[in-house]
């Protein structure tokens, strides 16, 4: 961890340059031959990205959409060891979550992930009862290794102090556990700086309208830029389909007959303005297999998720009426009405996981990465869990690094030879990097405002400090987007320079919390539009 000694003054960080224009970068895409093209800007494309790039490669990462701008920003935000794989005698997956879980939040990114303490209420007539729940709580911890603590059973009247919208009626245990939370985005974002950090081109909005073949194999892709209309095109040694819920269009391009290889299930959340301050989580179960989670995050609650399967196109996923009103039924088994009232919900969103194919019930499929090589020799990977995205990109490396023919040469480093926990960019102890923005400025003028440096250093990290510089240098960058939000408009400008922010959505819903608060109005979408146009 940083201490606050090593944290630099405002004015002695050292800025890093702004990213290539997007001309720039269709121009530099198109002129080089990649070792590795990668198709999708969700997780699993973007950790791949980053260590492919780490190893030495030379990497193109291209999305349709936004960076994490579907699933990947639609997630619980949690990194966690899956308390749920117990009921299903998956010790060994709980324990190597757990590993990743504890690695991101530790070593590779403690300014972007938040330890927090769960409740798991147990009420008479539940699923499961006390002796099972606090049993599994105190295995759970121990394939931790207890660095979170000991998971033990709490008396409901000390819950309820901690939860104050907790229901007590018929309840007789609470059992404890310890995991962590995240802002998915954010994570995402700093990951595809860490790739870009590494030598990694990258660039959003760019949708592929075809793949390149030679010889039968394909090596690269046709794309337009969906903001500009250029077309252009990339070559590559290898190409990864990391497209989530679209891996099998994109493997129908490769061969029309491709069979589907995935199966996909949407998870809906709600976003609510809190009533109180909530000192913990609360993870209910709702049956044997499924646990409804109400989340204390970024000063708001998060509810959900739903669990169900999805047929059609993944672009019109979305929270229908019945969803939103599953979410507030489970969730009333354990949370007063006055918490769960319509009128709090500022926002909802969905997600879809991408499940290995097969029959039976989503809910109870595992959530395994699948790798499947194609006709044309792409290479397509699907699935998996956030906490795990680490693990992911290196297990990807491990099967390029694998294929028959070394189609990657010799000239990269193997996986297994890099450094195992590199961190991510910005990585500092955020409570001394706000401490330090609110000790410094930006000034002259006020100190910056506690609940603005708390937010920019779980954010960014020690990169708030370019923020709040854009900040000094400029007033009107140091006032707040929205009253009632920390973000200030020095933001916006980072976003556009910094991390690859093209329309009012990427900044809003990804780089900020606007959109998730209910606060982007139509007039701060137009503000920001403005800034977007004044590209450095």
């Amino acid at each position: 961890m940083t201490t606050l000694q090593s944290v630099p003054a405002l004015g002695t960080h050292p800025a890093s340059g702004s990213h290539p224009s997007r001309a720039e970068t269709r121009e530099q895409l198109s002129k080089a031959t990649y070792d590795l093209l990668v198709i999708g800007g969700g997780i699993l494309g973007i950790s791949t990205a980053w260590h492919a790039a780490q190893s030495g490669l030379r990497v193109a990462l291209v999305d349709a959409g936004d960076f994490a701008g579907a699933t990947s920003s639609a997630s619980s935000k949690l990194l966690h060891g899956g308390l749920r794989y117990l009921q299903t005698g998956a010790v060994k997956l709980v324990a190597e979550n757990h590993f990743e879980r504890r690695a991101v939040s530790r070593q590779v990114a403690p300014h972007l992930a938040n330890p927090l303490t769960f409740y798991l209420p147990v009420y008479k007539g539940g699923p499961h009862g006390a002796a099972k729940l606090g049993a599994g709580v105190f295995a759970y911890s121990a394939l931790s290794a207890f660095g979170d603590g000991v998971g033990h059973l709490l008396s409901p009247s000390k819950a309820a102090q901690d939860v104050p919208e907790l229901r007590t009626d018929n309840l007789k245990a609470v059992a404890v556990y310890g995991d962590d939370q995240m802002n998915d985005a954010r994570m995402a974002l700093m990951t595809v700086r860490a790739a870009v950090d590494a030598g990694a081109a990258v660039l959003n909005h760019s949708e592929v309208t075809g793949l390149r073949f030679t010889k039968g194999r394909v090596t690269g892709a046709d794309l337009r830029d969906r903001l500009s209309g250029d077309e252009f095109g990339v070559n590559a040694r290898l190409v990864l389909n990391a497209t989530g819920p679209w891996v099998d269009h994109l493997r129908k391009m490769e061969d029309p007959d491709a069979a589907p290889s995935i199966r996909l299930s949407k998870g809906a959340h709600l976003v609510l303005k809190r009533t109180s301050p909530w000192k913990a989580a609360l993870a209910t179960p709702i049956d044997k297999y499924r646990i409804t989670f109400a989340l204390p995050w970024e000063d708001m609650l998060l509810l959900g998720t739903t669990d169900e399967e999805f047929e059609g196109d993944p672009a019109d996923v979305a929270v229908t009426e019945a969803d939103t009103a599953q979410i507030l039924d489970e969730a009333a088994f354990s949370i007063r009405d006055q918490q769960l009232s319509r009128d709090l919900i500022t926002y909802s969103f969905a997600g879809l996981r991408v499940l290995p194919g097969g029959p039976g019930d989503t809910s109870k499929a595992k959530r395994e990465t699948v790798v499947t090589e194609g006709r044309g020799g792409m290479l397509s990977v699907a699935g998996g869990k956030w906490t795990t995205f680490r693990h992911i990109g290196r297990t990807v490396m491990q099967k390029l690094e694998q294929l028959p023919g070394r189609p990657l040469g010799d000239d990269f480093e193997p996986i297994s030879s890099l450094p195992g926990k590199l961190p991510l960019p910005g990585i500092a102890n955020p409570r001394a990097v706000a401490h330090r923005l609110m000790v410094d400025g930006p000034a002259p003028g006020p100190r910056m405002a506690a609940d603005t440096a708390k937010h920019l250093a779980t954010h960014y990290g020690s990169l708030s400090f370019d923020i709040a510089r854009l900040a000094n240098e400029d007033a009107a960058l140091a006032e707040r987007i929205h009253p009632d939000a920390p973000e200030i408009w020095a933001q916006v400008v980072y976003a556009r320079d910094h991390e690859w922010a093209e329309t009012a959505d990427d900044v809003l819903r990804r780089r900020t919390t606007l959109t998730i608060r209910g606060l982007a109005t139509d007039e701060i979408r137009g503000k920001v539009d403005d800034l977007l146009g004044k590209k450095n």
